[in-house]
């Protein structure tokens, strides 16, 4: 089956999550580029949903790119934290934070909190056609877990190594790119937004 589409950007320019997209998306554009690929600065974050912000990005993308795009936003929702860090999870210990400095204020957090410390890292995908699409596609995907005591595992990228992954013993992070690639929160959205668009 021929591409979808002869290019694709994604609003991104987190190298974890477009190492991630590139995968999922297999065959769906001849080509796949990033928006900072293109020299496109990110959209300011300031809508309060995954969703909202999502569609937000995807629209600066193809504004300024004038091609079709897609854009994920996604996080880690903890139950013990009134869901806290939502959407601020990429920037949950300040706006310059790393990786271990998020997962190292999530642990402070729940220094207190007894296990099961139950979690879900959450997706919305956002994808248009051109900026002003009138009918944007936006799906979402939810993927179930725990929060760990201690990091484990060197894979993925973000919270991966604190999230155990539903009632299981490994983390994200110990989880091969193929395994985390079929049943993560990404996947699930990729795949309802692929069934939405009639393409497999």
């Amino acid at each position: 089956m021929p591409p979808y589409l002869p290019r694709l950007v994604v609003a991104s320019s987190n190298r974890g999550k477009l190492r991630e997209l590139r995968s999922l998306l297999g065959g769906f554009a001849a080509e796949i580029l990033s928006q900072s690929e293109l020299g496109i600065a990110p959209a300011e974050e300031s809508e309060s949903s995954f969703e909202g912000n999502a569609l937000l990005k995807a629209r600066h993308a193809a504004r300024l790119s004038g091609s079709p795009a897609l854009a994920d936003d996604s996080g880690l929702e903890v139950d013990a934290l009134g869901g806290r860090p939502g959407v601020y999870s990429a920037r949950y210990a300040g706006p310059d934070a790393g990786d271990a400095d998020n997962n190292a204020l999530l642990l402070r957090e729940l220094a207190d909190v007894a296990a099961p410390r139950a979690a879900r890292y959450r997706c919305a995908i956002a994808f248009v056609r051109e900026a002003s699409e009138p009918a944007p596609l936006v799906v979402t995907g939810s993927w179930e877990g725990r929060i760990a005591l201690v990091p484990r595992g060197a894979g993925g990228f973000g919270y991966d190594p604190l999230f155990l992954v539903g009632d299981g013993t490994l983390t994200a992070a110990e989880l091969g790119a193929d395994e985390k690639n079929r049943i993560s929160h990404r996947a699930l959205a990729l795949r309802a937004l692929l069934g939405r668009l009639e393409f497999a």
